[in-house]
């Protein structure tokens, strides 16, 4: 019976189709040992640097999905930010040549939201030009859903 009522009662082609689940492009800390630079503190401090940079990197965790960025922040005391990628007016990647070499990067999200206008994402253990442009297509996707323009005065 169902597929019959579907036959007299087509969908409405304005209609727009049903918003897909949040995904999830990226999740996890820093590097630890996020350059060249600091492996070689590492070894002339016969590892105790290691120890602040475990710190470091235990009080930093990043989430990035296709409808936000949420980036927490301490280890005894929490700091949560949050920016919904429609937000996001442009991008940097940065990959300077010691973390080139150890694979991580930094992003930089240049933002309209006021309370955080520039976010970054520094030492991220993954390939960052690919996530750079898997977050620019979802941030297209979500600006395109959100019917959201931005004008450029110049």
């Amino acid at each position: 019976m169902p597929e019959t009522e579907s036959l007299l009662n087509p969908p409405d082609p304005q209609d727009e189709p049903p918003a897909q689940p949040e995904r999830l492009l990226y999740e996890g800390r820093p590097a630890l040992v996020p350059s060249v630079g600091a492996l070689i503190i590492c070894i002339l401090t016969l590892g105790l640097a290691l120890i602040v940079y475990w710190l470091k990197q235990r009080g930093r965790h990043y989430r990035i999905t296709s409808e936000r960025v949420v980036v927490e922040q301490g280890i005894f005391s929490k700091r949560m930010d949050q920016i919904d990628i429609y937000r996001i007016n442009d991008y940097v990647v940065e990959r300077p040549f010691g973390q080139r070499i150890m694979g991580t990067g930094n992003l930089i999200l240049h933002t309209m939201d006021r309370s955080s206008p520039q976010m970054r994402l520094d030492h991220l253990a993954i390939d960052v030009t690919t996530l750079y442009e898997q977050l620019r297509g979802a941030t297209e996707t979500q600006k395109r859903q959100r019917g959201v323009r931005v004008i450029d005065y110049e």
